[in-house]
C-alpha cells in the first residue's frame, strides 16, 4: 500500500481551561491548563495510523522550548516525519475551553508552519497515494511552495482550509480549486463562503468550483458528502458524545475518511467511521484519539 502525505503543521497546544471567554477588560481564572500535541496535520495523521494506514508527516520543526517538546513527543510516539529542521522558532496555540468543550484559539505561528523550496525537490511523488492540505500553511506566505508541489506532482488530495477559508488569498484558493482536491470543511466555512442557505447547495457551489466531491461536518447532526462521480448526496448521523472539548474534531474526521477510503471502504462507511473517530476525539482533553 502507498502511503499518504500529511502536509502540514505539528504544534505544541497550551490548553487552558475556563468557565467562560473574559470579555475586554474582565479578569477570570483558569481551572486548569497542560501543554498538549496538535496541529491540523499531526491531528490528521495520527486519525490515519489509528487505522494502520501508512503515511509520512510532512511537518517543519525549528527551534525554542516548543520545538523541543515537540520533537520529543514525536519520538515517544515513534510518529513517521520527514526531517523538515528550520532555524527559526516554533510557535504554539493557546486553546481557551469553555464549559460547554467550545474551544477559541489564539495561535502564534512559527517555523512549524513555513517551508522552504528544497523539501520539496527531492520528494518522490510515486510513494504516495494522495495527501491532505490544511489552509493555514497555504495561507503563510510559503505556501505557494506547497501548490507548486501538488501541481508538478499531480497526487490526489485532500484539502481542509479551516475556519480561515475566507482569509486565504483568492489566487491561491483559484490555483488549489484547479487542482481537484477533495474539499472537506464544517457547516459554518461551507455556509459563509458560498453564501447558500442549506448544506446541500452549499456542497453543489463548491462542488462547481473543485469538480471534486465535497464533505461537510456537521457537529452532533453528523456529516455529509456529496460525491462527485455519482452526484448522489450521502449523510451519516453522529455518535452520541460527552463532550470534553472539540480540540482535533474535525482532523480527526477527515483523517478516519482518508484512511477509510484508503482502505477501500465507501463513503457512507467512511463517513459513519470518520463520525465515531471524531466523538472519541470531542470526549477526550486535547486532540489525540485513545487507543
Amino acid at each position: 500500500m502507498k502511503k499518504v502525505l500529511v502536509i502540514g503543521s505539528t504544534v505544541a497546544d497550551i490548553i487552558i481551561r475556563l468557565n467562560k471567554l473574559p470579555t475586554t477588560g474582565g479578569d477570570v481564572n483558569v481551572r486548569g491548563q497542560k501543554m498538549s500535541l496538535g496541529g491540523c496535520a499531526f491531528n490528521v495523521s495520527q486519525a490515519i495510523d489509528y487505522f494502520g494506514v501508512p503515511y509520512v508527516l510532512y511537518s517543519p520543526e525549528g527551534t525554542g522550548i516548543y520545538a523541543d517538546y515537540i520533537r520529543n513527543e514525536l519520538k515517544k510516539l515513534n510518529v513517521n516525519r520527514a526531517e523538515l529542521n528550520a532555524d527559526e522558532p516554533n510557535g504554539c496555540c493557546y486553546c481557551l475551553v469553555e464549559d460547554d468543550g467550545e474551544r477559541t484559539f489564539i495561535c502564534d505561528h512559527g517555523a512549524e508552519y513555513r517551508y522552504k523550496p528544497e523539501w520539496y525537490e527531492g520528494l518522490n511523488s510515486e510513494e504516495f497515494s494522495c495527501a491532505y492540505i490544511c489552509g493555514l500553511e497555504i495561507e503563510e506566505n510559503t505556501g505557494d511552495l506547497v501548490i507548486d508541489f501538488l501541481e508538478r506532482s499531480g497526487i490526489p488530495f485532500y484539502f481542509a482550509p479551516g475556519p480561515r477559508i475566507n482569509e486565504i488569498q483568492k489566487d491561491k484558493m483559484e490555483r488549489i480549486f484547479s487542482l481537484r482536491p477533495i474539499l472537506h470543511v464544517n457547516a459554518i466555512e461551507a455556509m459563509s463562503f458560498s453564501g447558500a442557505k442549506t448544506l446541500k447547495e452549499a456542497a453543489e457551489r463548491l462542488m462547481t468550483k473543485t469538480n471534486n466531491s465535497v464533505i461537510i461536518t456537521n457537529g452532533d447532526k453528523g456529516s455529509c458528502c456529496l460525491c462527485f462521480e455519482d452526484k448522489i448526496w450521502y449523510e451519516e448521523p453522529a455518535f452520541k458524545a460527552e463532550v470534553v472539548d472539540t480540540i482535533g474534531a474535525g482532523d480527526s474526521h477527515i483523517g478516519a475518511y482518508i484512511a477509510q477510503r484508503e482502505l477501500g471502504k465507501s463513503i457512507s462507511e467512511s463517513l459513519r467511521e470518520a463520525n465515531r473517530i471524531s466523538s472519541l476525539v470531542v470526549q477526550t482533553e486535547g486532540a489525540r484519539i485513545n487507543k
